[in-house]
């Protein structure tokens, strides 16, 4: 019985322990960023078919004509030509670049769903300090002991060479997508629309503020707190709504702390601790097409789930959608039943990494499987196909990704969540009709902008 108890407890240490013994890479191996690898780590060089191309520094200025930040942009791929669109005629031809989501797209929607394919553009870039960080962080980045958090990883990509079991490979590719750059400070207005399945939808707008704690200049890269950024959202319109106000405190390890969120209610002029929204609790501006965690495609605890990790392979995805927020187009332009107007989707063929997610036993959610498909370049996940509990494709996730070029770095002009069973979608991030796209600054507001009290004074 001792020699077993031992051994027993001898598994369970190396099992606890083996994130952080083998989440650490070689100086050899990090010496391949920047040189056979890009510097946020994917593979520099193009694919043998030539139809992606070679990473050769992605957009590294602005188009002329653009004045700076808050400015919608210039599209610096306009007299791109579509190389050819994939419709219900062809669509079977390429099962092998499609996911599963998009197969079922052109099943549910025959008629109408289709893709318009571009020129592949590799334009993701980062700001010189962001990828100096990221080399730092691939020799002293680990996992936690679980693999809700991550430690010792600041101010860049947290895992830019992957390595380790499959499991941990999954992890940090999630993680490397939940901390990716996406600015310091962002103010933006923009809008949700809910589509129902005769094309009717209802217009939320809000303005939001953030700030990315993970990459506050004035932070350490050795002590880094567990909060991922702050965030904070004023309802605009319609009148009913206009008033009201949440404010949330994002952890990175929320099974260690809890994410903590508070909301303004302009009726009773109160801010109160609101209700820990995690996991798949509806999101109700959406219709109920999305969960807490289908937010930013991914986001909050991956501890419900078994995770996989499926390698590299090439898809269709959505890249460069400068289209998206031109200010020409109205909402209801890009608005259709089923699905957005595919003439102002712009797809790309690119590489990807995909992960699987599956349920745990014992654990309670609404999608039984969920797999994610990551742009190699940036780690924004680009799609989502979500599985009920009987097994069957339930929803299809898209971020519609393009490089901000004023930070410079990929994020999503809008995301867009599919219910196949209902034929309804919503797509939230929407600001062609605003005055401004998202405003990009690199302040670092003193810990009482993102207060309680802040919210309940500017909420009055």
């Amino acid at each position: 019985m001792n020699n077993k108890y031992v051994l027993l407890c001898s598994f369970l240490a190396l099992s606890l322990g083996a994130f952080s013994a083998s989440a650490k890479v070689s100086k050899q191996e990090a010496d391949k960023l920047g040189k056979s690898l890009t510097p946020f780590g994917s593979i520099k060089a193009g694919n043998k078919a030539k139809t992606i191309p070679e990473w050769t520094g992605g957009i590294t200025s602005v188009p002329e004509g653009y004045e700076g930040s808050g400015q919608h942009h210039i599209d610096p791929f306009a007299s791109d030509e579509i190389k050819f669109t994939v419709d219900k005629s062809n669509y079977k031809g390429f099962e092998k670049y499609l996911t599963p989501g998009q197969y079922a797209m052109f099943e549910a929607y025959p008629e109408t769903f289709k893709l318009n394919v571009y020129p592949t553009h590799r334009s993701h870039s980062m700001p010189e300090w962001v990828m100096e960080n990221t080399k730092k962080n691939a020799l002293t980045s680990s996992l936690n002991s679980t693999g809700t958090g991550i430690q010792d990883a600041y101010g860049g990509v947290a895992f830019p060479i992957l390595h380790g079991n499959n499991r941990e490979k999954a992890l940090q590719t999630v993680w490397n997508h939940t901390t990716r750059w996406r600015g310091t400070f962002v103010t933006s207005r923009a809008s949700e629309v809910a589509v129902q399945n005769n094309g009717e939808y209802a217009v939320i707008t809000k303005q939001q503020e953030v700030f990315f704690n993970f990459f506050n200049p004035k932070g350490s890269f050795k002590k880094m707190d567990n909060i991922l950024f702050y965030f904070m959202t004023f309802n605009k319109a319609p009148a009913r709504l206009a008033g009201g106000a949440l404010l949330v405190h994002e952890t990175m390890d929320q099974k260690k702390d809890a994410r903590q969120a508070w909301d303004y209610n302009k009726g009773q002029r109160r801010t109160r601790r609101a209700p820990n929204l995690a996991y798949d609790s509806p999101i109700s501006s959406s219709e109920n097409t999305r969960t807490a965690d289908d937010t930013d495609m991914f986001n909050g605890a991956p501890d419900r789930y078994d995770w996989e990790y499926k390698g590299v392979k090439e898809f269709f995805i959505p890249y460069n959608n400068y289209k998206f927020g031109n200010p020409d187009l109205k909402y209801k332009d890009i608005v259709m039943t089923g699905h957005a107007n595919p003439e102002h989707v712009r797809w790309e063929l690119h590489r990807v990494h995909v992960v699987e997610a599956n349920l745990k036993k014992g654990s309670r959610h609404i999608y039984k499987k969920r797999v994610f498909y990551v742009d190699e370049d940036s780690w924004g996940i680009a799609l989502v196909d979500q599985y009920d509990n009987r097994g069957e494709l339930w929803r299809v996730s898209v971020a519609m990704l393009l490089n901000y070029y004023e930070l410079p770095g990929t994020w999503s002009a809008g995301n867009m969540f599919h219910d196949l069973q209902s034929r309804r979608y919503s797509i939230n991030g929407l600001y062609s009709e605003e005055k401004t796209a998202p405003i990009f600054e690199d302040k670092v507001p003193a810990k009482r902008y993102f207060s309680p009290s802040s919210l309940r004074r500017r909420g009055r």
